[in-house]
């Protein structure tokens, strides 16, 4: 069995070195641009040519021979950006092919990227593009940075991309290696409910609230954006007025991301022996406009990835059941009934159980975990790593008991 990993570290680009980083996300946002600006113009002389790799392909061989300073960007950079219009074409067509067949959707053409929104250059192969000795971080094209290592990376190093984030810059390496599955005897399984008002319920009756970080800065985050849109495009004081708006966004993604993996290693540390979890659909719960920010800053399916591949590490069976009348279906004797949002407790009309809401779901999606309704994560299935993919940033953190919001089971 295989599993990827990936692994972010703080890097210290000098005044030049951070220079360079700039230059080439500029050239990587144009070239991405240029080739989708072909690829528009094409549709719109012919309607009925199709859009494909080789297509996308000339278009990137012409974009780069009508401006030769892309040629400054690393070969192998400049062919991941090619994937990234390529993927981004392909999921519009995914898009109108389900538009097509009845789901309420909005095809979404490939949109052109403003420099704000271009903000890594990925490295898909371990080639000799970029070295580490002695703390330092080599890239080819860039030059030499330091490199906080603050732990060793397991496995074999496929991907490396830099990533600049509010002014910071980071290393993210994707490591895959080969594991034996532990075959760990199911003796303690738990499912797991998530929700708005507890971020998880547990089936033995546990539930965990968590802290409302986007509330805590939300005033801050509206006064830099009241102060960006009165500031003149393109000045440098705009400039500034948005670093300090990603800073703080930035701020409140890693107070989640802290909570979310102290409170998956918890659970993955409790003495369950295996998970069972909804499968949700976010983006279309997020078609609910009363409650699409509040789902938004749960963040429930990057919860669900951290604790799917700790407890892959462990040994453990991860499971993702159809969530479809979880909190509407009583827990001791079946009967479905109507459950509005407003009503916190179960409460069931033929056998009269008085339950919490949130756990009787959570004992619902235990049952179907245990009827095998899902497939599993853990053991048996294999992570490979496609060609240009890069695995999602994660980071783990050891469990502290604190004042900053860590989860206590």
């Amino acid at each position: 069995m295989f599993s990827a990993r990936a692994y972010r570290f703080r890097v210290y680009p000098d005044r030049k070195r951070s220079e360079e980083i700039d230059c080439m996300l500029i050239l990587a946002q144009r070239l991405y641009n240029g080739i989708l600006e072909k690829a528009k113009a094409g549709y719109e002389k012919d309607r009925n040519a199709r859009i494909n790799e080789s297509t996308l392909n000339g278009y990137m061989k012409e974009t780069i021979a009508n401006d030769k300073e892309l040629l400054k960007l690393y070969s192998q950079t400049r062919q991941d950006i090619f994937i990234r219009v390529l993927k981004a074409y392909q999921n519009f067509f995914r898009r109108c092919k389900e538009k097509k067949q009845g789901k309420r959707m909005a095809a979404g053409f490939p949109r052109f990227k403003s420099r704000d929104r271009y903000r890594s250059l990925t490295y898909p192969q371990d080639n000799g593009a970029f070295t580490i000795e002695k703390n330092r971080l080599r890239v080819a094209r860039i030059g030499t940075m330091r490199i906080e290592l603050h732990r060793e990376m397991e496995g074999k190093i496929k991907t490396m991309m830099i990533k600049r984030d509010a002014g910071d810059y980071y290393a993210v390496f994707t490591t895959v290696r080969e594991s034996a599955p532990n075959d760990m005897a199911d003796t303690q399984p738990v499912s797991i409910d998530m929700g708005l008002d507890n971020f998880v319920a547990l089936s033995d009756g546990k539930t965990i609230k968590k802290p409302r970080f986007f509330k805590m800065r939300a005033r801050r985050i509206a006064r830099w954006q009241i102060i960006i849109a009165r500031r003149s495009k393109g000045s440098k004081r705009r400039d500034k007025a948005k670093l300090q708006l990603e800073e703080e966004w930035k701020n409140v993604t890693n107070q989640s991301n802290d909570f979310e993996h102290k409170l998956s290693t918890a659970l993955v540390k409790s003495g369950y022996t295996s998970f069972a979890v909804e499968k949700l659909n976010v983006q279309d719960m997020m078609k609910n406009h009363n409650f699409a920010q509040s789902i938004q800053n749960a963040s429930w399916n990057r919860f669900i990835q951290m604790l799917s591949y700790k407890a892959e590490s462990a040994g453990m069976k991860f499971i993702e059941v159809n969530a479809a009348n979880t909190t509407k279906t009583c827990s001791n004797c079946g009967n479905i009934q109507e459950m509005p949002l407003s009503t916190r407790e179960y409460i069931c009309s033929i056998c009269g159980l008085q339950i919490d809401r949130d756990i009787n779901a959570s004992i619902n999606i235990l049952k179907r975990g245990r009827a095998g309704l899902a497939r599993t994560y853990a053991q048996g299935d294999s992570v490979r790593l496609q060609q240009g993919a890069t695995a999602k940033e994660l980071r783990t953190y050891s469990v502290v008991d604190n004042r900053g919001g860590s989860p206590h089971l």
